[in-house]
């Protein structure tokens, strides 16, 4: 059975809805990167990844850098594990109190100028077209694959900490939960 990571990336230097819409990672952020590609190289060879992916974002990227250089491997960039679009009328002082809101309820409740049951139905399908890689993503996005994974129709079930490993399992029928990664308290909510 073929198994895929999916990883959060590590502490950015700005906090999401502050003035850099796409930070990188700061000192603590980069010592969980080289941690977590640690980890992963540490799995048992069946569990290993093979290959590594990443959301377009500078700290997703940055995160995915060191177990891309330990693997020799390029990062390949797969915009559907991004962060979850926002409503492209909100100016950027309403995103924050737009996505509290989002998180706050279920898939189908999301106002917005999107369908985010097939923006999440994407990224778990972007997810299963990887058997094999470790996957560098965000908070939300790392809860719409494991809402579907557990039938989940809240936004945030899961709160995934920076460079928390989630392991899955491609079967027959989708993917499988095999094991949560660490959870913490976020800023996000």
């Amino acid at each position: 059975m073929a198994h895929v990571h999916i990883i959060r990336h590590g502490r950015p230097a700005a906090v999401w809805g502050g003035v850099d819409d796409d930070p990188g990672l700061d000192e603590t952020g980069r010592a969980q990167a080289q941690a977590a590609a640690r980890s992963l190289l540490a799995l048992p060879e069946e569990l290993r990844p093979r290959a590594v992916a990443s959301s377009p974002l500078r700290r997703c990227r940055e995160t995915a850098d060191p177990l891309a250089k330990a693997l020799s491997v390029d990062v390949e960039i797969v915009p559907q594990v991004g962060e979850i679009p926002t409503p492209a009328s909100l100016a950027h002082a309403q995103r924050p109190a737009w996505v509290r809101a989002a998180f706050a309820g279920d898939w189908a409740d999301i106002k917005g100028d999107l369908d985010y049951e097939a923006w999440r139905r994407a990224v778990a399908s972007a997810v299963i077209a990887r058997p094999g890689a470790a996957i560098f993503s965000h908070f939300v996005a790392i809860n719409a694959v494991i809402s579907l994974i557990a039938g989940e129709d809240r936004v945030v079930g899961f709160r995934p900490d920076h460079t928390s490993i989630t392991t899955l399992s491609i079967g027959p029928h989708g993917l499988v939960l095999v094991e949560r990664g660490a959870e913490a308290a976020t800023s996000v909510l």
